[in-house]
């Protein structure tokens, strides 16, 4: 059941990306695209996206409950890891699965041990969206560079923000939305002159 379960999450990546030449050339062209807008180079992008990959087939392949209950954010090889599951032993499992795969330079857990219902998922996704869409039509905010989680209300950020008062201006954002518990922030600050 474990492998039918990687088959089928790798069959549907492979699938999406080879799905026809002219699929392959619009999915390399907007790869190329954003790789032009954000700070990580096109290689840094490609290892990150690998990792992350390599974690979810990992997870999938662990638990049913991981495949559904846990988020991968991958930036610059920093894993950030949210979500919830049912156990301790779980999330240690998530954790210890993301350690596994080669190039990982840090593991930031951030699994909540609880259970979360469809409500809480939509609230959650509200909250994500509202921030997302936010942030992209901010002119002061180079939007590109921030990976965005929500999971019980608490938004969790991971990426590189421009300055400090970029970072700050997103954090104000995300408070003004309704329903934000808390924010936890894994970003890296930009340094002067790179």
């Amino acid at each position: 059941m474990k492998s039918i379960a990687s088959a089928v999450l790798v069959a549907g990546v492979l699938g999406v990306s080879l799905s026809g030449c002219a699929g392959v050339v619009i999915g390399a062209g907007a790869s190329a695209g954003v790789a032009a807008l954000e700070e990580r180079t096109a290689k840094t992008i490609a290892k990150d996206t690998t990792i992350a990959t390599k974690i979810r087939i990992s997870l999938v392949d662990a638990h049913e409950k991981l495949t559904l209950g846990v988020a991968v954010e991958v930036y610059e090889s920093r894993v950030l890891m949210t979500g919830a599951v049912p156990t301790e032993e779980l999330r240690a499992k998530a954790i210890q699965l993301a350690w596994k795969v080669d190039g990982v330079k840090d593991v930031l857990n951030e699994i909540q041990i609880a259970d979360v219902d469809a409500i809480d998922v939509a609230r959650d996704t509200w909250i994500t969206t509202q921030l997302t869409s936010g942030l992209t039509f901010d002119r002061d905010v180079q939007a590109i560079n921030y990976n965005i989680e929500t999971v019980n209300g608490i938004v969790y950020l991971i990426g590189l923000a421009q300055n400090q008062k970029e970072l700050d201006r997103v954090i104000a954002r995300a408070r003004e939305i309704s329903g934000v518990q808390r924010i936890i922030n894994h970003m890296r600050v930009k340094k002067a002159g790179s």
